[in-house]
Order: structure tokens, then C-alpha cells, then sequence
């Protein structure tokens, strides 16, 4: 069996019990199912390692595995596996609401001139017990009620959820508004949709079908070594990158020269979902 660690949710000591007959280690077990319960959480390679990618308010996270306050398992969204603090997890309700704006603010009572309790950014999941006109309350605060849309009711367009997020600053692994990167820009879009979609850009191109040798058209994917970008319309792209340190949008042509110069190579694959 070929490990890709980030999708194989097994440690020295347990996996999970879909890996029966797999691989070898001395207990399987189906986990434990918990959500996140801190607005932004990084999920890391080791207990106190370094960062794979992150974690919002209220997703899922089965737990197989704990070691020195980790938890050790798979996020629901896309099967991510990795480590995080126990203290980032709870057994709360289930969501019923998620972040639709790039970003808003937790209040202890619903005020604007309340001090905040936290910054939740798009894509964050929150229960919301009450709906009043401008005011949403959660079991942990209230959230400004226009910046809620309920689980199921889905933006349209992966690229204009992106172009939301522009001048978001680039953070290597990110997938908030405060910090995203290349593929978590495209994530983060797409599941703002209702479209599945992995992590990683390499796991990021099998998303949709080839449309290598055709026009790329607003929605598709464009792929480089270690970066993907969409597409916001036949001449130009729309990504989180190093070189402006930003969500932006960037001349395809002089994307595709400027990369091939860094020693980025050449476009490597065309995907449309």
C-alpha cells in the first residue's frame, strides 16, 4: 500500500478501522468524532510540529490517536490527517450556519459596540439558537446575522468567493482570511460552494477533467510545480502567492513567464470542474 501521510490516517500505535487489512500496527480503531471549538487551529505534521494546514470554528475532526496534548486524526472536510492540541477540540453541537463574508467578529452580546470575544473567519461553522434581524446567537456569542448563511445554502462561484478574499496576506498552509495560501484559496472557495475539494495543489489536480490544449475559461484550474491559480477569465488569474504576498489577481501570460523565470517550470496541468 502506497502512504501518503496526509491522507492515511495511521500511527505507529493505531489507524483507523477503514485501513483493516492494510497496514500493520497494533490497533485499529473508528475514532472519535469532536469539532474544532477555537476559530483557527493549525493541524501539524508531529505534536508541535510544523504546520500542514488549518482548522476553523466548528469542523469536524475524528480523533484515532493522543500523545503530549495532541490529537492525532482526520478533518471531515477533505480527510487531512495530522496533529493538533486536545484543547482545540470539543464534543459541542452540531453547526448549522457558516461564515459567508471573508470575515466577522464574535460579541459577547449583541452590540456593535461590544469588545470582541474573536475574529471567525469565512468558512468558520457556528449553531445558531436564535435568529433575530441583525443578530445571530451561538452557544458561544452572537455573530451580525448578514454574515451567516445557513449549511446547505451555497455561494455559486468559486471565483468570486476568491475574489472576496483579495489582498488576503499569503501564510504557507493557510486557509483563513487571516493568513491563506495557493491551494487554500481554492479550497476555501470551493467548499464556500458546496464542492468537494482536497487540500494540496498536487492533490488539487485531479479536481474536475483535463482541458489541457483549450481556452481556459473562468472557474478552471491552472497548475504549476507546487502552486495552483483560477482562472477569473481567459486572459487573467486569480491566486494567493509569494510574489505580491497576497491574494491578487495577475495577467496569465505574464504569470506563465514570470514563474518559468523563477524556475517555477511551465504550466503543468489545466483542470475545469
Amino acid at each position: 500500500m502506497t502512504v501518503d501521510r496526509r491522507l492515511t490516517p495511521v500511527t505507529p500505535r493505531v489507524a483507523h478501522d477503514s485501513l483493516r487489512g492494510l497496514v500493520d500496527v497494533p490497533a485499529f480503531t473508528p475514532g472519535t468524532f469532536l469539532r474544532l471549538s477555537q476559530p483557527l487551529t493549525d493541524l501539524l505534521t508531529r505534536p508541535d510540529g510544523p504546520r500542514d494546514r488549518q482548522l476553523l470554528l466548528g469542523e469536524g475532526f475524528t480523533v484515532i490517536d493522543r500523545q503530549d496534548g495532541h490529537a492525532f486524526g482526520f478533518a471531515e472536510k477533505d480527510g487531512y490527517c495530522g496533529w493538533l492540541p486536545e484543547s482545540a477540540l470539543t464534543d459541542g453541537p452540531a453547526p448549522t450556519h457558516w461564515i459567508s463574508t471573508p470575515a466577522t467578529h464574535l460579541y459577547p452580546e449583541p452590540r456593535v459596540q461590544a469588545p470582541e470575544i474573536a475574529s471567525l473567519s469565512m468558512g468558520a461553522r457556528v449553531q445558531v439558537v436564535l435568529m433575530t434581524e441583525k443578530w445571530a446567537q451561538t452557544p458561544t456569542g452572537f455573530v451580525p446575522a448578514s454574515h451567516l448563511r445557513a449549511i446547505g445554502d451555497w455561494a455559486s462561484d468559486p471565483v468570486a468567493v476568491a475574489a472576496s478574499l483579495l489582498g488576503t496576506p499569503y501564510l504557507w498552509g493557510g486557509n483563513s482570511r487571516g493568513g491563506i495560501d495557493c491551494s487554500g484559496l481554492v479550497q476555501l472557495s470551493f467548499h464556500a460552494c458546496g464542492l468537494p475539494c482536497p487540500g494540496d495543489s498536487d492533490l488539487q489536480q485531479t479536481v474536475g477533467h483535463s482541458v489541457n490544449h483549450h481556452a481556459p475559461q473562468r472557474g478552471d484550474l491552472m497548475f504549476w510545480r507546487g502552486h495552483v491559480a483560477l482562472v477569473s477569465d481567459a486572459d487573467t488569474i486569480l491566486h494567493a502567492n509569494g510574489h505580491t504576498m497576497s491574494v491578487a489577481y495577475e495577467p496569465l501570460a505574464a504569470a506563465i513567464t514570470r514563474i518559468k523565470d523563477q524556475n517555477g517550470g511551465p504550466v503543468t496541468h489545466h483542470r475545469r470542474p
